[in-house]
């Protein structure tokens, strides 16, 4: 089966369809975050690093880093939250970025092997990242909408990943180091867009055999009570062979039944994660029983 490899100087995380699911932390990302936007655009940090730090203790395996803040130096403010990321915490990054000026100045500030996101299917964009992401030996998350945008149809996206498959392997890129984003729609607005992930996350296993991510919190948008959305969905897509997400695991539902999804798919070896977690205080041992010693008994 594919492993995808992404690693920081120190650190190794593989994405594979048979290893535990890789949740990527997305809250370094200043869309939709105006205190963190205004923050950043005038060099005040220590946000960035409070939620690499966060993120990173709550489980997060690698973590998003976006610096997309209009008006703004967007390559200079990308390269300098990466630096600061890597000083604090080891855990590989992807680096997020529409702007190929941004993901160069990424790249050359970054230690290790990252995730480059992200190309989509319009020829133009394909011909300006690929060539980057090859020169660079990364690995590439690789968004199925083109020229003619998101079409509700799964089998349009499906051939939309297929022709980026194609054409990265065109330079070199290898089928290992290519992630699709099957593009997760608001379920409240299109009644049918889990079922249309979960039948395009099989194909592309079973026909690319190319691991999966995704936005996850975009499910749930607008609803209510969301993170049981968001994380029952994740669970689902785990069952369908998706392999890593984007999302914030300090959202003990979505946390939870990510690792509930682990267990049961046989990918939490003996349970162990999922004992270390959540293991009765009484029991003693394990990082979750030293939490909730510290915080008191659970309610029954």
């Amino acid at each position: 089966m594919t492993n995808t490899v992404i690693s920081s100087a120190s650190k190794e995380v593989v994405i594979g369809f048979d290893r535990p699911f890789v949740m990527i932390g997305e809250r370094i990302n200043p869309t939709g975050r105006k205190l963190l936007a205004e923050e950043m655009k005038n060099g005040d940090f220590s946000r960035v690093e409070a939620d690499a730090l966060a993120q990173v203790a709550a489980g997060a395996h690698m973590l998003d880093v976006n610096a997309g803040i209009p008006l703004a130096d967007e390559p200079a403010l990308l390269a300098k939250a990466i630096k600061l990321v890597q000083s604090v915490t080891d855990v590989p990054l992807a680096i997020d970025s529409s702007i190929i000026e941004a993901l160069e100045a990424g790249i050359e500030a970054y230690e290790g092997k990252p995730l480059i996101n992200s190309v989509t299917g319009e020829d133009e964009v394909m011909e300006r990242v690929l060539p980057l992401v090859a020169r660079a030996g990364a690995a590439v998350v690789a968004i199925s909408n083109d020229e003619t945008g998101i079409s509700e149809d799964p089998d349009v996206r499906f051939e939309v990943a297929k022709k980026i498959v194609q054409r990265a392997a065109d330079h070199g890129i290898g089928v290992e180091d290519i992630v699709v984003d099957p593009l997760v729609m608001p379920i409240g607005a299109m009644g049918t867009a889990g079922q249309q992930v979960f039948q395009l996350v099989r194909r592309l296993r079973d026909e690319l055999g190319v691991n999966t991510t995704c936005g996850a919190s975009n499910v749930s948008f607008g609803l209510p009570n969301r993170h049981n959305i968001t994380g029952t969905f994740l669970s689902m897509a785990i069952g369908a062979g998706m392999t890593s997400a984007i999302m914030n695991p300090l959202h003990a539902e979505v946390k939870t039944a990510v690792m509930a999804a682990d267990v049961l798919a046989g990918n939490d070896d003996n349970c162990a994660a999922w004992i270390s977690e959540f293991r009765d205080p009484e029991a003693g041992g394990g990082a979750g029983g030293a939490r909730r010693r510290a915080g008191g008994r659970r309610r029954r």
